[in-house]
């Protein structure tokens, strides 16, 4: 037998040192950019995706009268460790000096930690439950949000039109009437495509109150005819005022918007149901004055559609399971995804100081 000093020269030392700096030099200086690169990027998509399916659950559950929660991630902390392995195998055979291998790895290990909290708290619910400010109203319009698509989702009422403000609850059992209020709401929305609309806040007499503004060359336009005729106005003005029901100038026409539950409660009617679950009055079946099923669709259908299935769809952007169903918005309905898209930065300006 040879024996091991001899395998196990100087050289051999040397060799193993040699490759064991060079793998604890080339891994300290790659881990983190590497890793900050890669982990960062892949936890902002993880909390998007997880929050906007926290956000399509509760509007299922709302649908169902389940009650909704919210659950924040409070922190994640990550750390990596640096692990440097290094080894000689030698294969020793009659006759021969020694024959050996060194070798050295690197390798990075992970170790999150994540914190996870409900949202409760008088802060959190008085935010859930507090109207939509109009001055959010004119923050989201200036954002570049579509007029009709902010007042149909968040707005109740203006003047003596009616947006399902019955919706704004647990499923109704009589269908509301929305037919006036949306076509006025085109009519400005004709109006913001020409470049001839803009919304402003501003606080008069202690009151907050929403401006909405028609240009000098579109003020006798059809469009804006129309939308005056429909809240009983004078047509051919550039400004109309609107307030809430408690304000004490005369001249302002009521508004009142919805609250972010409220408006989450009108867009669950968006949830298409499984007929078992209808069929065994596991949701409010909602019926016409006529005693005829009502179709949701004719309110929600140009907002937002969630569909279901007993099999987890493949072009989903968005998709949770609940109720032994899979609930989903499909990748290329982009009207649904815009609707989406607006409920989350309601819900972010609503619950944001909780």
């Amino acid at each position: 037998m040879i024996p091991i000093r001899k395998i196990l020269k100087p050289k051999c030392f040397l060799v193993l040192f040699f490759m064991f700096s060079i793998s604890l030099l080339f891994g300290c200086m790659q881990v983190g950019p590497k890793h900050l690169k890669s982990e960062r990027s892949d936890y902002n998509v993880a909390i998007q995706k997880t929050n906007d399916e926290q956000l399509l659950l509760n509007l299922v559950r709302l649908k169902y009268h389940d009650t909704p929660l919210f659950m924040e991630v409070q922190n994640i902390a990550s750390q990596f460790t640096l692990q440097n392995d290094i080894g000689l195998s030698t294969q020793l055979q009659a006759g021969a000096k020694g024959i050996f291998t060194p070798d050295a790895s690197t390798f990075v290990e992970e170790k999150p930690t994540l914190s996870y909290s409900p949202l409760h708290g008088e802060s959190f619910v008085k935010g859930v439950l507090t109207a939509v400010s109009l001055k959010t109203i004119a923050l989201l319009f200036r954002s570049g949000w579509s007029v009709e698509r902010i007042f149909k989702v968040c707005l109740q009422r203006i003047g003596k039109l009616k947006n399902a403000p019955s919706a704004s609850g647990p499923t109704p059992k009589i269908a509301p009437k929305t037919g006036k209020f949306f076509k006025s709401v085109k009519f400005l929305r004709e109006l913001q495509v020409q470049g001839g609309l803009n919304l402003t806040h501003r606080i008069s007499n202690g009151e907050s109150q929403l401006v909405i503004n028609i240009s000098e060359a579109l003020k006798n336009s059809l469009p804006a005819k129309k939308f005056a005729r429909s809240i009983n106005a004078t047509a051919g003005e550039t400004s109309y005022v609107f307030g809430p029901p408690s304000t004490n100038d005369n001249e302002s026409i009521d508004i009142v918007t919805r609250s972010l539950l409220g408006t989450m409660f009108y867009l669950s009617q968006a949830v298409e149901v499984p007929k078992k679950d209808v069929d065994e009055g596991r949701v409010t079946r909602t019926k016409t004055e006529t005693g005829e099923v009502f179709d949701w669709n004719k309110i929600t259908g140009e907002l937002l559609h969630i569909k279901n299935s007993l099999n987890k769809p493949d072009d989903a952007m968005l998709v949770i399971q609940y109720r032994n169903h899979w609930f989903f918005i499909s990748d290329s309905d982009l009207i649904s995804k815009s609707t989406f898209s607006l409920l989350a930065q309601v819900y972010a300006l609503q619950s944001g100081e909780s």
